[in-house]
């Protein structure tokens, strides 16, 4: 990979972008937005197309957003109590993937539990619309820049060149794009690690390996349990 594409998806004001090289050199940044979420898409797509030629293959991107709505109620719950998973009782709504729940669990950071698609707010769909745009490419992955924030908090050796280009309309957005852009880096450079997936919704990146003292139960979903 040449390049490292961060996307914080955010209806109100758009969509930020940061892109750094190999390096984590800065490369380019900016804001898509418009009314209609499939033109934001096209927007971003057609950013990460124009840095190289071979950009499917060359140009990773890290997405501040679930991949996609749940398709049906959450089977398995996470008990803290007795940090083991437990079957959903019947008044709770079920929302929410794998790989939330393991985000949560481990202390990183507290997920807006993805719904089904009816349900799912306005920025969400315009994430799953960025998701489908860039189904392409070869290296697209969900990010959670608040854990991100956290994994690196006592972390000196992770740097990333920071231009302050464009962001006045949100530096917050901007500065969660380009820790998407460092995450996807040192996910695809083989220093972080995948959490989620076993309901087959999705892994979440992150920029470091979980801990040693991680709750190891909550990384593997349940399998037949009764």
């Amino acid at each position: 990979m040449k390049y490292f594409m961060g996307i914080d998806v955010q209806r109100s004001r758009g969509c930020a972008y940061f892109i750094i090289d190999t390096n984590a050199e800065y490369v380019l940044s900016g804001w898509a937005d418009d009314e209609n979420i499939r033109v934001i898409g096209t927007r971003l797509r057609s950013v990460a197309k124009n840095l190289d030629e071979n950009s499917r293959s060359t140009v990773a991107v890290g997405i501040d957003a679930p991949r996609k709505a749940c398709e049906q109620p959450r089977e398995y719950f996470w008990d803290r109590a007795t940090n083991s998973w437990r079957l959903r009782k019947p008044h709770e709504r079920g929302y929410g993937r794998h790989c939330e729940v393991v985000i949560k669990a481990l202390g990183l950071g507290n997920p807006q539990w993805t719904p089904f698609g009816d349900d799912a707010p306005e920025w969400m769909l315009l994430g799953f619309e960025v998701f489908r745009v860039f189904q392409e490419f070869v290296c697209v992955c969900e990010v959670f820049p608040t854990a991100s924030y956290r994994m690196l908090e006592d972390d000196t050796e992770i740097k990333a060149h920071l231009s302050f280009a464009h962001f006045s309309r949100g530096p917050k957005d901007m500065l969660d794009a380009c820790t998407a852009a460092v995450t996807v880096r040192e996910f695809v450079q083989g220093r972080g690690t995948e959490v989620g997936g076993g309901d087959c919704m999705g892994t979440i990146i992150l920029p470091k390996p979980i801990s040693d003292s991680a709750i190891s139960q909550v990384l593997n979903w349940p399998i037949n349990k009764s």
